[in-house]
């Protein structure tokens, strides 16, 4: 590998961290500070008292689209700017994705449950630590803007690609190859 290609290739990896780093503050912390040892005792009081995560997740929403359609309805700046917030904080996710695959390698699907994976893990984050609540609806959400970023990254990618790259082939041709 060259050294430019090095370095690209380890300045990617470098704000895909910072990035997942960022995710983990918002969702889990919500903008506060990280506390390890706060994390610790919470742990502790769940893991002693597992009554617990059993009132979390009776108090979050196992109900699909629930809390998507009560946003909606109410139509409030704090239920849009949640709803949009959980489809925007994960469209990084489906494009970083995409960098960090082998070219070619990763499809819609599989960013699909990538993005299920990691919101699912921050989901339940929060209910083991007792920062928040399970929601099912920002699982979808976030997988949502996951495969927004994954789809944009292509489109993107696709739209800066000469139509000479790939002889003999229309534009319409290339663009299904990428997704």
């Amino acid at each position: 590998m060259r050294a430019g290609n090095r370095l690209k290739h380890w300045s990617v990896r470098l704000l895909f961290a910072f990035y997942m780093y960022a995710l983990l503050k918002i969702i889990l912390f919500k903008f506060g500070r990280v506390d390890v040892a706060f994390l610790w005792e919470q742990l502790l009081r769940t893991v002693t008292y597992p009554e617990y995560i059993v009132a979390r997740l009776q108090a979050g929403n196992l109900v699909p689209l629930k809390e998507i359609a009560r946003a909606l309805d109410a139509l409030t700046v704090h239920s849009l700017t949640n709803l949009f917030g959980n489809i925007a904080i994960f469209v990084p996710f489906g494009m970083f994705l995409n960098v960090l695959a082998k070219a070619g390698k990763l499809t819609l699907a599989g960013t699909l449950w990538r993005s299920l994976a990691v919101s699912f893990g921050l989901e339940s984050a929060q209910v083991l630590f007792s920062l928040g609540t399970f929601d099912v609806d920002d699982l979808i959400l976030n997988s949502v803007g996951g495969m927004l970023g994954f789809v944009a990254y292509r489109l993107g990618s696709w739209l800066t690609t000469p139509a000479s790259a790939v002889p003999g082939a229309p534009r319409a041709v290339v663009l299904a190859k990428k997704f």
